[in-house]
């Protein structure tokens, strides 16, 4: 059961988009404009976990080498981090210079979203792609496959 996955080939269309590309996008258009903040939802305190698909691939294949349980296993980084510390590295990811305003007339979602991955440290899995890295390389995607067309993106 993999966590919240995000990275390179991910839907950024804002209605049905994931949270981690849809801040890329929101903090990337509200650069390009020049605009003043940008809006998240909610009160920024629920915690999420992320993982990097390049870490979940790896992980899928460490569990094909080495687990046979019945049971299930859970693949995760084991980290999480609030929604507005999120929203903070996506800024600074982007280079984004404005604030950040929540709007907490939205709703927040559970409180928290983390997984136990004991199962899966135990075969001696650990990610290798940071957070920030694994950021930097998803905008580092969106930028080339937005300017070029190819992103799915909805009109704005």
């Amino acid at each position: 059961m993999p966590t919240n996955l995000y990275g390179p080939g991910d839907n950024v269309d804002l209605a049905t988009s994931h949270v981690i590309p849809a801040l890329i996008r929101k903090f990337h258009e509200a650069k390009v404009c020049g605009a003043p903040e940008v809006v998240i939802w909610g009160t920024g305190t629920p915690r999420r976990e992320f993982l990097h698909v390049d870490d979940c691939a790896d992980a899928l294949l460490t569990i094909l080498r080495g687990y046979s349980e019945d049971e299930h296993i859970n693949v995760g980084s084991g980290e999480d981090l609030t929604i507005q510390e999120l929203a903070q590295m996506v800024g600074k990811v982007v280079g984004y210079e404005g604030r950040i305003r929540n709007d907490t007339a939205k709703p927040d979602g559970t409180p928290r979203k983390l997984m136990s991955g004991d199962k899966l440290k135990a075969l001696g899995w650990r990610p290798k792609v940071s957070l920030e890295d694994g950021l930097g390389s998803t905008y580092a995607w969106y930028l080339q496959h937005h300017a070029s067309g190819t992103a799915h993106l909805s009109s704005p």
